[in-house]
């Protein structure tokens, strides 16, 4: 709702056209907090006058267009204030024309336009409750009372003066200083003629009147390419068009039910171009979605795409939460990236960063020369481990702005979901703190109250807003019902990652085979809370950095046993309940750590073993697809039975994934030594024939090609409590699954 347009920015009478001497000298200073009761046309008992502040002009005038009626300005301060009496009919669509130097031009009056925000806005931004709130704060490419122009809009309710900045006023805070509007704590203003592509940034002076760093637009839809900081007058980007058949099948994608397999990707550091050079979107999308076809997984999974400075940070400590990067692109070319992905039926994933923001001085860090987005108190405002600041979830303009954000992203570009980082961290209190660092909440526990409220109402507002997306929760402890419903208790999320598994598992097959034996636990121990949670499997990149070295670096073995215990771990991870997640570089034994300043390591690809890696992920993703017991209960323990986890001393687990009545049962045997194994009978539920589907330690993928020559027949044998079983090859250091022939 907008307020009718106004003739004049002040209605009181006074005494003389002219403001007072105090009036002047703040304006030169720029340091008056309402410069709207005091440049433009203002109406007084003596008449009317015209005022501006034009610092570095020689001479101005003002000019009625409709009339041709031309008034020049008197100069009232030496610092470029300007003056004159006009007549009471004197239009407020007036235009300057200004002499500076060889130089004349005409200019409009950013304060002869009356306000921006309606009311309405107004009351949903002061109840926090303002889910659309990009559209209003941030730069906006608007016609305003008749005019074309841009309208800024800045939260800071503390500060004693706000203004807009850039090279259409030389950078000058004294130029463009904002109106407040008391009533939500927001700063605004219409720049008349201002284009998109301008760079701006907002000026503050705090409480006390102390000058701030410049500060980037929070609600920008583009900045500048790091290391540059400005925002870039852009405009509300389109809303999203979803491809018609990708929108049909999103709500099915996201199933609990499906089979997802999400590959998560760094967009500046999957593959570089010439002298490694970043790829745009447009060449990202040619070259990521064919291979992701190729090798079958369902979604990608991007890590933070946010605008965000630092290039080590990944993306996980964003200042421009409503900007894709500009390191590839524009926000038109990243919505067309996206697109793209969605046509060719891959869903898309991103990794989203409520959790904290970094310190940056031209981000929100003392926005407004107080703690604004974050707490006061750094028992409650500051993240000792990452030096970073946390959002103090408990101010209702604060989880507006984290939830218009969330509902951005799926609006503007289309996204599918959003991975929620270090959720953990969120929860508690006294995550990675100790005793006297951190404060209760109200009852003297350590749960953060505020936090766990709004990621309550993150995911009632993503499912109600945006039907058929999802969200995943990366979270690592054991908070309870975190993909549950929020009608029972539950944070409402769709998935969150399993790290427990990841943790256990890894460490199990960094072991020397010969050690094996006596850590079986770390293979089975997972299934005690496997379906307490609806769980996403994650190898992410967090286990491939600082030191950790890539998945094959943390194989033992020789070279050759290397190679297959990552095959056999790749072939337990998809046979497993849970749905998938892996990172880059993983799906064909990257060998060395990543490193985000430059492309994964294609070259290997020319070697088989890696190669072989590579096909078997393929295989995996579409025998995980095409193989209902593999997927259709992966959240729920009917779709999970183990045949035996007892032979320790041979390192052999065997289990069986069950689908829906009538689908084919899946046999999963996992041989974790070298030893080859003949006759190794395992018990099934049925007989028949049983078809070997995959078999990581087949020739196709680098292995010895021992296995089970493409089926076996069930015999009347009873064997783990079963009235049929199988008389099998385990092959060495391998993942074998079979199903029953139907039929």
């Amino acid at each position: 709702m907008t307020r009718p347009a106004q003739t004049s920015n002040n209605t009181t009478p006074r005494k003389s056209w002219k403001p007072s001497r105090a009036d002047i000298e703040a304006i030169v200073r720029g340091e008056h907090s309402d410069p709207y009761a005091v440049l433009g046309l203002q109406r007084t008992r003596d008449g009317a006058s015209v005022r501006a502040f034009l610092p570095d002009v020689d001479s101005v005038l003002v000019f009625d267009p409709e009339t041709g009626e031309e008034i020049p300005l008197a100069r009232l301060h030496d610092g470029g204030f300007f003056g004159a009496k006009v007549p009471m009919t004197f239009t407020s669509a007036y235009l300057k024309r200004i002499v500076k130097g060889a130089e004349t031009k005409e200019i409009d009056d950013s304060y002869r336009f009356g306000p921006i925000l309606g009311e309405l806005d107004l009351h949903l931004l002061g109840e926090g409750n303002h889910l659309r709130l990009y559209e209003k704060l941030g730069a906006h490419l608007i016609r305003h009372e008749g005019v074309d122009g841009v309208s800024f809009a800045v939260w800071a309710p503390n500060a004693a003066r706000v203004s807009v900045v850039g090279p259409f006023n030389d950078w000058d805070g004294r130029r463009h200083v904002m109106r407040k509007r008391h009533e939500a704590g927001v700063w605004e203003i219409f720049v008349p003629g201002l284009e998109a592509g301008a760079l701006y940034k907002f000026e503050l002076l705090g409480p006390d009147n102390n000058l701030l760093p410049l500060k980037a637009d929070p609600f920008g839809f583009q900045h500048e390419h790091p290391p540059a900081t400005a925002s870039v007058v852009h405009g509300t980007p389109a809303r999203a068009e979803t491809e018609t058949a990708w929108r049909a099948k999103r709500a099915k994608a996201h199933d609990i039910h499906a089979p997802i397999s999400i590959y998560e990707v760094h967009l500046g550091s999957w593959m570089r171009g010439d002298g490694n050079a970043y790829l745009t979107y447009d060449e990202l999308a040619g070259r990521l979605i064919p291979y992701v076809q190729e090798l079958g997984f369902t979604h990608v999974e991007l890590m933070p795409v946010s605008e965000y400075p630092f290039d080590g940070s990944w993306g996980y400590q964003p200042i421009g939460l409503f900007a894709p990067t500009s390191r590839f692109g524009t926000p038109e070319d990243f919505a067309n990236f996206v697109a793209r992905l969605q046509a060719a039926g891959i869903g898309v994933l991103v990794d989203w960063v409520p959790a904290h923001f970094p310190t940056d001085a031209h981000g929100l860090g003392r926005f407004d020369g107080t703690a604004l987005y974050e707490h006061e108190d750094p028992r409650l405002g500051f993240h000792k481990d990452w030096n970073t600041l946390i959002y103090n979830y408990g101010r209702r303009e604060v989880m507006n702005f984290l939830l218009a954000n969330a509902l951005f992203w799926m609006e503007r570009f289309g996204i599918d979901g959003l991975r929620v980082d270090a959720v953990a961290s969120m929860l508690y209190l006294d995550y990675s703190r100790e005793d006297g660092e951190w404060i209760p909440n109200r009852h003297g526990g350590n749960e953060n109250l505020e936090a766990i409220a709004f990621l309550k109402r993150l995911n009632e507002l993503v499912y109600a807003e945006h039907p058929g997306a999802t969200t995943v929760a990366e979270e690592s402890t054991a908070w309870p019902g975190v993909s549950r419903p929020t009608y029972v208790g539950g944070l409402g999320f769709g998935f969150k990652w399993n790290m427990g598994w990841m943790h256990d598992t890894l460490q199990y097959m960094q072991k020397d085979p010969i050690h094996r034996r006596h850590h079986q636990d770390k293979l089975t121990f997972g299934l005690v809370y496997a379906f307490s949670e609806n769980f996403v499997l994650p190898l992410s990149h967090d286990e491939v950095v600082h030191g950790k070295g890539s998945l094959i670096g943390k194989m033992p073995g020789d070279r050759w046993q290397k190679f297959a215990n990552l095959r056999a771990y790749f072939g337990f991870m998809w046979a497993h309940p849970g749905k998938k997640l892996l990172f880059m570089g993983g799906e064909f034994a990257q060998e060395t750590e990543w490193n985000h300043d430059k492309g994964l390591d294609w070259h290997l690809l020319r070697d088989g073993l890696h190669r072989g890696v590579q096909k078997l992920i393929g295989d995996l993703n579409r025998l995980y697809r095409g193989t209902p017991a593999l997927h259709v209960h992966d959240t729920e323990p009917r779709g999970f039975e183990w045949v035996d986890t007892t032979d320790t001393e041979s390192s052999v687990v065997a289990f069986l994934r069950l689908g829906k009545e009538g689908d084919p049962p899946a046999l999963v045997v996992c041989n974790f030594t070298p030893v080859p194994r003949e006759n190794y009978r395992v018990g099934v539920p049925q007989g028949g024939r049983w078809i070997e589907r995959i078999n990581t330690d087949s020739r196709d993928y680098g292995g010895s090609g021992k296995g089970n020559l493409g089926a076996v027949k069930a015999d009347a044998v009873p064997r783990h409590g079963r009235r049929y079983s199988l008389d099998l090859t385990l092959p060495p250091l391998a993942t074998v699954v079979l199903t029953r022939e139907m039929p």
